[in-house]
């Protein structure tokens, strides 16, 4: 399998989809943490995903026909510069991206300004992510109206802005065999990280002590960075569905929850686990976890090719909610329980979300009002849970326990693929793990 060809593809891929006018994409610019630092940079996902390419100020232009009626495919990138190589890394530099990287033409990014409006010139329409940044929209504009001013001179400018992330969402959202490949390795890296975090976990650590070994192996083993923010919520706080302070202590008695990924080379893995600091569930405990087991499960069984995007939300509340009753939670029948949406206190997210290379990934959920089938190729997460808060009408017992389970799912010719299998998740699973 050749990496860049298959960028290559896509980009062309989408110039047949185009079939007129250019296409125009920068990658995201590096981010000011504070005074004269930065953020570790990360490309944008659009750019990325036609370019391959993972140097900050870069833009890519796709021509469907230039003047020769040819397709033509273009970098913009920084110059090869060896006095700023000393300070700040490697960089390609035009000529040596254009090769690496499959285009047809790569120019200094300085030269932007110039060139693009001659490229714009008699093309009907721009794709571009419009509406993603101001400052970009406006430098777009400026180059059209560059174009206008030739007006006289027989040259027509664009008429038409169109969001190129109509088409691209569709193209990402089934993923080729390479990104399969990309997410398996995220997943096992992710595993991995789990269960080093059940095995090292005690009563009286702290929250941001099980994030460190978790973030730990995720490096150890490669990967670049946390795919998101990690989700480390020992008590209470697992009844936060965002919690990120990740500074409490954990207590003997308590649930641990932690939903933490990697992303390696762009692709990003995401799961979670509830399981207990001490390394035994309670017998209240056991009953919310093996709830939300079977609700997962039943989600995870309708996950395959013809089923719909609604599916697995729906099997899980099924047996969510017929948990809640018979748990004393909710009171009626399981239609009414979820017509009304009482369930809702103690289950109030969906069941999952397209996954790639970014967490919460480019897909349509619906088209034309209806939720869409399920295609080989498409990869989803599917995390049903159950968070009780204290209520005067909850028993006490209950309060304060938050269970979530989360695993990666892949559409394939003969089902799904758990791409997350490797982390333990029944009972008896993780207290021997812990044990």
């Amino acid at each position: 399998m050749n990496p860049i060809k298959t960028f290559s593809d896509r980009r062309s891929r989408l110039l047949t989809q185009m079939q007129q006018g250019v296409a125009i994409m920068a990658t995201s610019p590096p981010r000011l943490r504070n005074r004269d630092a930065f953020y570790p940079y990360r490309f944008d996902s659009y750019f990325y995903y036609l370019t391959g390419f993972h140097e900050p100020e870069a833009v890519l232009v796709l021509i469907c026909g230039n003047a020769q009626g040819k397709t033509e495919q273009i970098l913009f990138c920084r110059e090869k510069d060896k006095e700023r190589e000393i300070w700040d890394g490697f960089r390609y530099g035009p000529d040596a991206a254009r090769e690496a990287f499959g285009f047809d033409a790569a120019y200094p990014i300085a030269q932007l300004d110039e060139r693009v409006p001659q490229l714009l010139e008699n093309q009907p329409v721009i794709y571009t992510l419009l509406g993603q940044d101001p400052a970009w929209d406006a430098r777009l504009v400026g180059w059209i109206n560059r174009v206008r001013e030739q007006v006289r001179s027989g040259i027509s400018a664009p008429d038409q802005i169109r969001d190129v992330r109509r088409n691209l969402d569709e193209m990402r959202v089934c993923k080729d065999e390479q990104e399969l490949l990309l997410m398996r390795h995220a997943a096992k890296i992710s595993a991995e990280a789990h269960c080093r975090a059940m095995r090292v976990t005690q009563p009286g650590m702290h929250e941001y002590e099980i994030e460190a070994e978790l973030l730990h192996e995720f490096r150890r083993q490669g990967a670049q960075a946390p795919a998101y923010t990690s989700i480390v919520a020992g008590g209470a706080n697992a009844c936060v569905l965002h919690y990120i302070e990740n500074n409490a202590q954990l207590h003997p008695g308590d649930l641990l929850l932690i939903d933490a990924g990697c992303e390696f080379d762009g692709y990003a893995a995401d799961i979670t686990r509830t399981f207990p600091v001490n390394g035994k569930f309670s017998s209240v405990q056991k009953d919310i976890y093996q709830l939300v087991l079977a609700a997962q499960m039943a989600a995870i069984s309708t996950v395959q090719a013809g089923s719909t995007w609604d599916a697995p939300h729906q099997a899980a509340l099924q047996v969510l909610a017929q948990g809640f009753i018979d748990l004393g939670l909710c009171h009626g029948t399981v239609d009414a329980v979820i017509q009304s949406g009482d369930y809702k206190r103690f289950y109030m997210h969906r069941t999952g979300h397209w996954l790639g290379l970014d967490v919460h990934d480019a897909g349509e959920y619906k088209q034309d009002g209806k939720w869409r089938p399920l295609q080989v190729g498409m990869t989803l997460t599917v995390e049903p849970g159950c968070y009780i808060r204290p209520a005067g009408d909850v028993p006490e017992h209950f309060w304060n326990i938050g269970v979530r389970i989360e695993d990666d799912v892949a559409v394939t010719p003969t089902g799904h693929e758990v791409l997350t299998v490797a982390v333990p998740k029944t009972v008896a699973e993780i207290e021997e793990l812990m044990r």
